[in-house]
């Protein structure tokens, strides 16, 4: 085994596409895959719950029937299931600090209250010490690959290539942390890698388009030759950071981000606005990935 993914759920349909999609990614990294649910007694019903079931009975239930789900999908993946009675996000956190990469779901943005939610999410993307990969509700298999022809029986679509990997570059923060998650990613994938740099305006013009042009390219040079399978494409275009890394993931089955970790060693607490509008936008999966 390489590795291991670990991936929240809690019966919300959100969390059963982040389950599916850590088990996607699992078979890709040949690694191992857990399935975590947390759950508090608090007195009172669950979400999701039956009036009859118990809080303990209906968070094996979930946990059960997400781990019977991936392995009906992925009958040769090792999957395990963890029921962790703790709150959400210190569960998460915990969990993250022993795995490879975290899947968690998420809602998105809310279109009727205008504001991000799934706060939990948030949180744990925001402090996690691994990569942590956000997946919205009805996310499937398929949409990881280019559009298929009609009628295409699901065990064809591995077969269908897979949409670009995106990576949202910051040439004044180089970080080898989100770069190496997003090469590994294309590498995987063997689809294109689609690097895009968004400068500020800085009234310079043509040349300082130009000079964070030659920075992008130095900056990619040394995964040039790490990777030199993947195909890249890069993109320096001048505006906002958030706005323009959001439609340059359309068409793209996943986006990577960096999420720089506050001084002192300490994992911040909130993403970076980049990240944040990236995530609230994004229709495909986002992962944020920490680094120094």
């Amino acid at each position: 085994m390489a590795g291991h993914i670990a991936a929240g759920v809690d019966g919300s349909p959100q969390s059963v596409a982040a389950a599916h999609w850590a088990a996607q990614e699992a078979v890709r990294r040949g690694a191992e895959l857990a399935l975590v649910h947390a759950w508090v007694t608090a007195g009172r019903s669950a979400p999701f719950a039956t009036r009859d079931s118990t809080e303990r009975g209906w968070a094996e239930r979930v946990l059960r029937e997400a781990v019977d789900s991936v392995r009906a999908a992925h009958p040769t993946l090792a999957v395990t299931g963890r029921l962790i009675a703790e709150s959400p996000v210190p569960a998460l956190l915990s969990v993250a600090a022993g795995t490879d990469t975290l899947v968690v779901g998420t809602l998105g943005l809310s279109r009727a209250a205008g504001v991000l939610v799934g706060s939990v999410s948030l949180r744990v993307a925001g402090r996690a010490p691994c990569p942590v990969v956000l997946v919205r509700a009805g996310r499937s298999a398929a949409d990881e690959h280019l559009p298929a022809s009609p009628g295409l029986a699901p065990d064809e679509i591995p077969s269908i290539p897979y949409r670009a990997v995106v990576l949202g570059l910051d040439v004044d923060s180089p970080c080898d942390e989100p770069i190496g998650f997003a090469f590994e990613a294309a590498r995987r994938r063997t689809t294109e890698l689609r690097v895009c740099h968004v400068h500020e305006p800085d009234g310079a013009g043509p040349e300082g388009a130009a000079a964070a042009e030659h920075a992008v390219i130095a900056l990619l040079r040394p995964w040039h030759e790490k990777y030199p399978d993947v195909s890249v494409a890069t993109t320096v275009t001048e505006g906002r950071a958030g706005a323009e890394l959001v439609r340059a993931t359309d068409g793209a089955g996943l986006v990577v981000v960096g999420r720089r970790i506050s001084g002192g060693g300490r994992l911040g607490e909130r993403l970076g606005h980049v990240a944040h509008a990236v995530v609230q936008h994004a229709e495909c999966p986002v992962a944020v990935v920490p680094h120094n």
